[in-house]
């Protein structure tokens, strides 16, 4: 930068001797290089970027043009001001406020970019940072990042030491974390859960703390569920983060498998009992088709030869219902086609009875 600096001053005597004419050659010449940049930027870059399909690129050629042509406008004029070798309190009031400026005009260019890509993500609905909420913490933390540099070029552009300001924020910081540890504790798991994505709104989910609902929203701090019985539950994130989560929406498809146990009485036909089943299941407009419900005859039970209906079903909200409609239809089958379901049986042997004789039978 130096040699740059010293390079301008060499052309800059090419004028005169006169320290005034050369700093507002200097001043001028770099206004008309800011302009000229403007120009390539605006008219060949942007007529280039005006052919794509999208207008991303516009609006990025919209914000840099100024804040590029500004930054040579402040170059040149901190230029001509060292080459008219104000006194050092001048000087550097001066400069101090051309950097002041060029900062903020670069963190307001930076500002409205991060606004600029959130917008474009907004669009795509489908994508993960829109659906699960990180988009818009991920925006908040890179508009306070942005801040805390420009706050620390200001005071650079100053000569403000900031070695104890930063030590003052970390003992701060310190303090902090230990007084919010339960805070700072479901902030990290929410951030965690987000990133992870183990269920996303609208996701039937169980937790190992017996709570089951639809996740309706997901925030930093904890997790809400609505339970069948409309009652809103809000569960801390760092409880959930140390849970075990089974989510009945999840996988390849959100469909479910819903499971019928039913026991005949034993001497029915075997074969007669799982067409009557499968007639059930058929019956049911809302028991999906692909994959086929099918029936498994399990054990020979106590009391009863023990099949069981395995069906899928569209949505694991649905599986109260339908269990009870199935339950429903395969009793009133099985009474249509005289198919038994036994009562449970016990033999019992007397030995003996009071006041008589040892028996038994």
């Amino acid at each position: 930068m130096s040699d740059f600096i010293q390079q301008v001053r060499q052309l800059a005597e090419v004028i005169g001797p006169n320290a005034y004419l050369q700093a507002l050659a200097i001043a001028l010449g770099f206004i008309v290089v800011g302009k000229i940049a403007d120009w390539v930027l605006s008219r060949m870059v942007g007529r280039i970027a005006s052919r794509s399909k999208t207008d991303i690129d516009d609006q990025l050629v919209g914000l840099l043009h100024r804040p590029i042509f500004i930054s040579f406008v402040l170059l040149g004029l901190s230029l001509a001001t060292q080459q008219i070798d104000l006194p050092e309190s001048p000087e550097f009031l001066t400069l101090g406020i051309l950097k002041t400026i060029a900062v903020f005009v670069w963190y307001n260019m930076l500002h409205n970019l991060t606004t600029l890509f959130a917008q474009v993500f907004k669009r795509r609905q489908t994508s993960k940072l829109v659906q699960t909420g990180m988009l818009v913490l991920l925006q908040n933390v890179v508009k306070i990042v942005l801040f805390a540099l420009a706050i620390y070029f200001v005071f650079l552009a100053w000569n403000i030491n900031v070695t104890a300001w930063v030590a003052s924020a970390g003992i701060v910081g310190l303090a902090l974390s230990f007084a919010a540890k339960d805070t700072l504790s479901n902030l990290f798991a929410g951030v965690s859960i987000i990133m992870d994505a183990p269920y996303k709104s609208g996701d039937f989910i169980i937790l190992d703390t017996g709570e089951r609902g639809i996740v309706t929203h997901i925030g930093l701090r904890s997790t809400r569920l609505l339970t069948r019985d409309d009652v809103e539950i809000t569960i801390p994130n760092g409880l959930i983060g140390n849970s075990k989560i089974i989510n009945e929406a999840g996988g390849p498809s959100e469909k479910h498998r819903i499971r019928i146990a039913v026991g005949v009485a034993y001497g029915s036909d075997v074969d007669y009992v799982i067409e009557t089943l499968q007639q059930v299941a058929a019956d049911n407009a809302e028991i999906c088709a692909d994959p086929a419900a099918r029936v498994r005859f399990r054990q020979f039970g106590e009391s009863s030869l023990d099949f069981e209906l395995l069906c899928w079903i569209e949505k694991p909200i649905d599986r109260g219902r339908l269990k009870h409609e199935l339950n429903c239809a395969v009793y009133k089958a099985f009474n249509t086609n005289n198919i038994v379901i036994p009562y449970p049986q016990r033999d019992l042997h007397v030995r003996s009875m009071p006041g008589s004789p040892e028996t038994s039978t």
